[in-house]
């Protein structure tokens, strides 16, 4: 009889505990989404103005579009290149920690990766700016030199270095920590089973991992690509220091450019009246930029995880 009380009370315990767990988590992405709308129509009201003023009254007497576009083209450039840099490598080191390292090696190579996305923005951003913008100055001489032919390195190199090329090498360097880190977790977490039984089957290493590893981990590396790509879109501190603002240009290697946060953060301490709501409505459409590549992220995600090479 006892025992029956017992095993009642604490089926009770349990689940009030259930209850009030399961209330607190609807609570806490209820208050994510309620602060994520806040935001969102903070912007919006704080913009209106500027939709609303005449073409005349915005920078560059041409309409917010014509003022905001080029800026635009700069942000998603500055974040793809880097992407291209830093994804490969990114994925490369993390094999190379979870696979191929020993372990009195994968462990200091994971703390140095993990201490750089602790280094802060403007440290990455001042080191772009006096170190590494000089020192790409001669391989821009040469790129243009030999593949002027090519929009991208066409013109008078800077002499300077701080181009949109610059900035999407330090944003790749910034960004790369947190594309590794997540690449080795999934890559760890890949079942031992199948990569033993791809390797008594006669695969090499890299067959191995070609055909069980990265099988498995594509979602979460497309997670990774999106949340670093999400980090390199909205980076503001680096990109304002490293990139010489200027006139739209295709070319990378020329001075000139600019991104919707590095615009921002340049101009906002000064800004007032319509200049103010210029800038926050710069701020709207980084936002919804955002919102888009983290919609099309998880689409991606959803329609590759029903299946894996590793399943």
């Amino acid at each position: 009889m006892s025992t029956t009380v017992t095993a009642r009370k604490t089926a009770s315990g349990g689940r009030a505990g259930d209850s009030i767990f399961s209330g607190l988590s609807l609570g806490a992405g209820v208050l994510i989404l309620a602060v994520l709308a806040a935001v969102a129509l903070f912007l919006f009201l704080q913009a209106l103005p500027t939709f609303q003023a005449p073409a005349e009254d915005i920078s560059g007497g041409a309409g917010f579009w014509s003022y905001i576009w080029p800026m635009v083209i700069g942000t998603v450039v500055a974040a793809v290149i880097a992407l291209v840099i830093a994804t490969p490598i990114g994925v490369l080191v993390a094999l190379y920690i979870s696979h191929y390292a020993p372990a009195r090696i994968a462990k200091p190579v994971g703390y140095v990766i993990d201490l750089l996305a602790a280094i802060p923005s403007v440290i990455y951003g001042a080191w772009g700016t006096t170190v590494l913008a000089s020192s790409m100055v001669p391989f821009y001489a040469w790129l243009s030199g030999n593949l002027g032919f090519i929009p991208f390195f066409a013109g008078p190199p800077s002499q300077t270095g701080k181009t949109m090329l610059t900035a999407g090498v330090v944003l790749a360097i910034m960004i790369l920590p947190i594309i590794t880190a997540m690449s080795r977790e999934l890559f760890v977490q890949t079942p031992k089973l199948h990569e033993e039984a791809a390797l008594a089957l006669g695969a090499t290493r890299w067959e191995m991992i070609r055909m069980t590893v990265l099988p498995f981990a594509r979602p979460g590396i497309v997670s990774a690509v999106m949340l670093a790509l999400g980090r390199a879109l909205g980076e503001t501190m680096a990109v304002a220091l490293v990139l010489s603002s200027g006139p739209l240009t295709a070319s990378l290697v020329q001075s000139g450019n600019q991104t919707i946060a590095a615009e921002i953060a340049l101009n906002f301490p000064e800004a007032y009246g319509l200049r103010l709501s210029e800038l926050i409505a710069a701020g709207l459409i980084l936002f919804v930029i955002t919102l888009v590549v983290n919609m099309i992220a998880r689409a991606i995600v959803a329609r590759y995880k029903e299946f894996s090479g590793a399943n």
